[in-house]
């Protein structure tokens, strides 16, 4: 798989801040935005490329991880490894035979009485032992595609096993496209004694008619009549859980953005956090007036010209 500099791609440095890197993405998402470009593919590529780069530079544990494995990046996402640091790369990569992913616990290995032979012959696939043992295991993935309203609240599958036994996996809230859900001991079974080995729920969160998703914010845009952006008022803004009333100043013009925070997508590893919704303002202009409301608004024009 080709390797993809994702600085390069939001056009910053290495050594580019949080700020920086924030402030390059939302230019270049407002640039190659779907809604901006309708029926453009090319543009539709690249906006996705921009959210792939953002979302690991913009995460402190992600952009780490890619700057350490550089070009094996890409193959250790593709393997699943978005979690966790080179260990869990290296039990993936130098465990894996055929089309089955392993997984070796080198914590397993090493805190359990284990020898460098033990890792040696799993890694590589000589010796005996434990290291033998470990390779019957091969873990199970499963694609699960949730809604975006699922993934906000949580929520679970009914999956049945090739036994015919029935598996209920609870799916924690918070998840998104590219996260990995694991069932232990819920795969295959395990041979000579050896514990069965896990599921492995892939998750693709669908694209929301309303929302757009970065990381743990929300994205909407909020329909603003003419009259209530000049003069002001409390507008109803439909979050993921329930309707809230956004309190807009009088002059208020399309293209500002208001912000309501707590109320985005819950954090994966601490569900008490959650992200923002950002409303950006799209201004309404009649289109049809009747004559009074024609001779209105020219009464208001003139009086703009007398001023």
């Amino acid at each position: 798989m080709e390797y993809k500099d994702y600085y390069k791609t939001l056009g910053v440095g290495r050594d580019a801040d949080e700020k920086e890197i924030k402030r390059a993405y939302r230019k270049l998402a407002r640039e190659f935005h779907p809604d901006v470009n309708p029926g453009d593919k090319s543009a539709e590529e690249r906006f996705k490329e921009i959210n792939e780069a953002y979302e690991v530079l913009s995460d402190g544990q992600k952009r780490s991880q890619y700057d350490q494995l550089g070009s094996n990046w890409q193959q250790w996402q593709r393997m699943g490894g978005a979690r966790g640091g080179f260990d869990d790369f290296a039990r993936q990569w130098y465990g894996q035979a055929g089309s089955g992913a392993q997984h070796i616990d080198l914590d397993d290995l090493f805190g359990q009485g284990g020898s460098l032979g033990d890792l040696l012959g799993a890694l590589f696939g000589f010796g005996g032992g434990r290291a033998t043992r470990q390779r019957q295991r091969r873990n199970i993935e499963v694609p699960v595609e949730l809604t975006l309203e699922e993934a906000f609240h949580g929520t679970t599958r009914n999956l049945e096993r090739s036994d015919g036994r029935t598996i209920k996996a609870k799916i924690p809230s918070g998840v998104r496209t590219g996260s990995r859900v694991r069932l232990a001991g819920q795969g295959n079974p395990g041979r000579g004694g050896t514990p069965s080995s896990d599921l492995l729920l892939a998750i693709t969160v669908k694209p929301h008619p309303i929302y757009r998703r970065e990381n743990d914010d929300l994205h909407i845009d909020l329909e603003l009549d003419l009259y209530t952006a000049v003069l002001g008022g409390e507008v109803p803004v439909e979050t993921l859980n329930g309707t809230v009333l956004l309190k807009v100043p009088a002059g208020t013009s399309g293209g500002k953005t208001f912000r309501l925070r707590g109320k985005g997508m819950p954090t994966a590893r601490d569900p008490k956090r959650s992200g923002d919704l950002y409303a950006l303002v799209r201004v309404q202009v009649p289109h049809k007036l009747s004559e009074q409301e024609r001779e209105l608004f020219q009464e208001l024009a003139n009086l703009q010209n007398r001023n």
